[in-house]
């Protein structure tokens, strides 16, 4: 199958072209005008050129692949976010989960739409929340409020043109933010990173490597669409897994901060993203596309990933 990946230079590009390509789909890579391509070819794949928020530059790339299929893993989320302006740092990615996601679907009339979309958008409440849950409508923080509306706007476009919408977890894995070298493994080295309010939001998390396998699934079953959560089998509370990962990375343990004092510093998203965001359940992805995460749990991967002759011993305790 020729398939075509926008957002093919980035944390699950990265991962998941040499997937494709080693199971034997035909690949082109969508790069902006500028982009480094290098990585693309030394995989085995295409290349062509456009800009996703540019029309007829799109239309012309999509003509030129010519594909079956397109991959929509359209980003441009920072390095390092400000949980204060989170609107503002997420306003390119927003534009390209809509405006993107709208030129794609339409160059590429026909072909078949797997996009990326995310599952820490649900209603909190009680339990691993599945697909058929709410998302956030009630007492949304502001800043999040133009993120959640994008990823709607994604999923309406995506599941309109018959396609498959992956809800990601937390993204782990080489190249993430969680990476050895990755800016919150940074922070957490430097004791930076706090306990707000107790931590108790829940996070399901999504390794790279799973979001491959599970495009790579999803290609072979055309008759997959609506929406899934694309998340690991256990989601796990942030006081839970931050110690971890820090007793893992030889850090201090993380301080604890009260909700009133961090709401100076990180604003309303920054309390609500420790506190009050809800884990996902995995069922149905793993039913409908014979899908199974590389790690049970983030604790695994972390320790795996992270912890060096350690991780042997912490993920096999995990």
């Amino acid at each position: 199958m020729r398939v075509l990946v926008a957002g093919a230079t980035g944390v699950i590009g990265h991962r998941m072209v040499p997937l494709l390509t080693a199971v034997g789909h035909d690949v082109v890579g969508l790069v902006r005008p500028g982009g480094d391509a290098r990585a693309l070819m030394e995989a085995g794949a295409g290349v062509v050129t456009g800009d996703a928020l540019d029309r007829e530059s799109l239309h012309r790339a999509v003509r030129e692949a010519a594909p079956d299929a397109v991959v929509n893993m359209l980003t441009a989320i920072p390095a390092t976010i400000d949980p204060k302006r989170l609107s503002r740092d997420f306003a390119l990615t927003n534009r390209l989960r809509t405006e993107g996601t709208g030129n794609l679907i339409d160059a590429a009339s026909g072909a078949r739409i797997i996009s990326q979309g995310l599952a820490y958008g649900y209603q909190p409440g009680e339990g691993p929340a599945d697909e058929d849950a709410p998302l956030w409508r009630t007492g949304t923080p502001k800043e999040f409020v133009p993120v959640l509306d994008a990823l709607v706007e994604l999923e309406r476009l995506t599941t309109r043109a018959g396609g498959l919408v992956l809800r990601l977890g937390h993204l782990y894995g080489p190249d993430s933010i969680y990476a050895a070298d990755g800016s919150f493994t940074r922070q957490v080295r430097a004791g930076k990173v706090p306990l707000v309010g107790g931590g108790n939001a829940v996070f399901s998390f999504t390794h790279a490597d799973d979001v491959a396998a599970a495009v790579a699934a999803a290609l072979d079953k055309q008759d997959v669409t609506g929406v899934l959560n694309l998340v690991d089998d256990e989601p796990a509370a942030l006081h839970e897994w931050l110690p971890r990962l820090a007793e893992i990375l030889g850090a201090p343990a993380p301080r604890k901060a009260p909700a009133a004092l961090a709401r100076l510093a990180v604003g309303g998203w920054g309390v609500a993203f420790m506190n009050w965001l809800r884990g996902a359940d995995n069922a149905r992805a793993r039913l409908r596309l014979d899908w199974r995460p590389r790690y049970a749990s983030v604790l695994q991967g972390f320790a795996a990933e992270l912890g060096g002759e350690l991780g042997g011993e912490m993920a096999a305790s995990a």
